[in-house]
Protein backbone atom coordinates (compact mmCIF):
# COMPACT_ATOMS: atom_id res chain seq x y z
CA UNK A 1 0.00 0.00 0.00
CA UNK A 2 1.42 3.86 -0.94
CA UNK A 3 1.63 6.13 1.65
CA UNK A 4 2.39 9.75 2.32
CA UNK A 5 4.69 10.72 4.51
CA UNK A 6 4.80 14.46 4.91
CA UNK A 7 7.26 16.04 7.11
CA UNK A 8 6.13 19.06 9.15
CA UNK A 9 9.67 21.00 10.51
CA UNK A 10 9.55 23.75 13.25
CA UNK A 11 12.31 25.29 11.72
CA UNK A 12 13.04 28.06 14.75
CA UNK A 13 13.97 24.50 16.36
CA UNK A 14 15.90 23.62 13.76
CA UNK A 15 17.73 26.71 13.79
CA UNK A 16 18.26 26.75 17.39
CA UNK A 17 19.48 23.13 17.48
CA UNK A 18 22.34 24.32 14.70
CA UNK A 19 23.78 24.22 11.11
CA UNK A 20 25.76 20.91 12.05
CA UNK A 21 22.52 19.24 13.81
CA UNK A 22 20.47 20.09 10.60
CA UNK A 23 23.64 18.56 8.58
CA UNK A 24 23.36 15.25 10.72
CA UNK A 25 19.38 14.92 10.08
CA UNK A 26 19.78 15.28 6.67
CA UNK A 27 22.40 12.75 6.31
CA UNK A 28 20.29 10.45 8.81
CA UNK A 29 17.32 11.35 6.40
CA UNK A 30 19.42 9.74 3.05
CA UNK A 31 20.72 6.88 4.52
CA UNK A 32 16.69 5.90 5.58
CA UNK A 33 16.02 6.80 1.80
CA UNK A 34 18.72 4.15 0.85
CA UNK A 35 17.57 1.62 3.09
CA UNK A 36 13.75 1.69 2.45
CA UNK A 37 14.74 1.74 -1.44
CA UNK A 38 16.86 -1.80 -0.72
CA UNK A 39 13.65 -3.03 0.62
CA UNK A 40 11.57 -1.45 -3.20
CA UNK A 41 9.68 0.47 -0.28
CA UNK A 42 10.78 3.85 -1.83
CA UNK A 43 8.97 5.80 -4.40
CA UNK A 44 9.99 8.83 -4.45
CA UNK A 45 11.21 11.56 -1.67
CA UNK A 46 12.39 15.72 -1.40
CA UNK A 47 13.13 18.11 1.08
CA UNK A 48 11.47 21.68 0.52
CA UNK A 49 12.75 25.12 0.62
CA UNK A 50 12.05 26.98 3.93
CA UNK A 51 8.32 28.29 4.72
CA UNK A 52 9.84 31.94 3.31
CA UNK A 53 9.73 30.76 -0.05
CA UNK A 54 6.05 29.47 0.21
CA UNK A 55 3.93 30.93 -2.00
CA UNK A 56 -0.06 30.28 -1.65
CA UNK A 57 -2.60 30.56 -4.01
CA UNK A 58 -6.38 30.70 -3.78
CA UNK A 59 -9.74 31.26 -5.73
CA UNK A 60 -12.46 33.38 -4.38
CA UNK A 61 -15.33 34.53 -5.81
CA UNK A 62 -13.56 34.11 -9.43
CA UNK A 63 -10.76 36.29 -8.21
CA UNK A 64 -7.30 34.37 -7.86
CA UNK A 65 -5.52 35.78 -5.16
CA UNK A 66 -1.24 35.09 -4.54
CA UNK A 67 0.32 35.60 -1.35
CA UNK A 68 3.92 34.81 0.09
CA UNK A 69 4.36 32.16 2.77
CA UNK A 70 2.08 29.46 3.75
CA UNK A 71 -1.36 29.01 4.00
CA UNK A 72 -1.88 28.18 7.78
CA UNK A 73 -0.58 29.94 10.76
CA UNK A 74 1.66 27.47 12.59
CA UNK A 75 4.95 26.89 14.24
CA UNK A 76 5.21 23.76 12.08
CA UNK A 77 5.54 23.97 8.17
CA UNK A 78 5.62 21.55 5.34
CA UNK A 79 9.45 20.69 5.00
CA UNK A 80 9.40 17.81 2.11
CA UNK A 81 7.82 14.43 1.89
CA UNK A 82 8.11 10.77 1.31
CA UNK A 83 5.93 8.45 -1.05
CA UNK A 84 6.63 4.89 -0.06
CA UNK A 85 4.91 1.82 -0.62
CA UNK A 86 4.89 -0.56 2.61
CA UNK A 87 2.53 -3.58 3.43
CA UNK A 88 0.86 -1.69 6.47
CA UNK A 89 0.19 1.08 7.87
CA UNK A 90 2.19 -0.45 10.67
CA UNK A 91 4.81 -0.55 8.56
CA UNK A 92 4.28 3.29 7.62
CA UNK A 93 4.77 3.96 11.23
CA UNK A 94 7.41 2.68 11.70
CA UNK A 95 9.24 4.35 8.70
CA UNK A 96 7.71 7.90 9.67
CA UNK A 97 9.26 7.29 13.74
CA UNK A 98 12.64 6.63 12.04
CA UNK A 99 12.59 9.91 10.31
CA UNK A 100 14.82 12.86 12.29
CA UNK A 101 12.08 15.32 11.26
CA UNK A 102 9.96 13.46 13.80
CA UNK A 103 12.05 14.45 16.68
CA UNK A 104 11.56 18.17 16.12
CA UNK A 105 8.62 18.22 14.31
CA UNK A 106 5.46 15.61 12.84
CA UNK A 107 5.75 13.35 10.46
CA UNK A 108 1.94 13.36 9.03
CA UNK A 109 0.69 9.52 7.89
CA UNK A 110 -1.83 9.29 4.79
CA UNK A 111 -2.57 6.67 2.67
CA UNK A 112 -2.84 7.23 -1.22
CA UNK A 113 -6.13 7.13 -2.96
CA UNK A 114 -5.09 5.38 -6.45
CA UNK A 115 -7.55 6.86 -9.21
CA UNK A 116 -8.00 4.55 -12.63
CA UNK A 117 -7.27 6.93 -15.58
CA UNK A 118 -4.92 8.99 -14.40
CA UNK A 119 -1.45 9.55 -16.21
CA UNK A 120 1.50 7.48 -14.65
CA UNK A 121 4.25 9.30 -12.80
Amino acid sequence: MKYMLLCYDDEQAWDKAGEAALQRAMKEAVQLTHELNAKGQYLIAAPLHPVATATSVRVRDGKRLVTDGPFAETREVLGGFYLIDVKDLHEAIAVAARHPGARLGTVEIRPVMEIPGLPAG
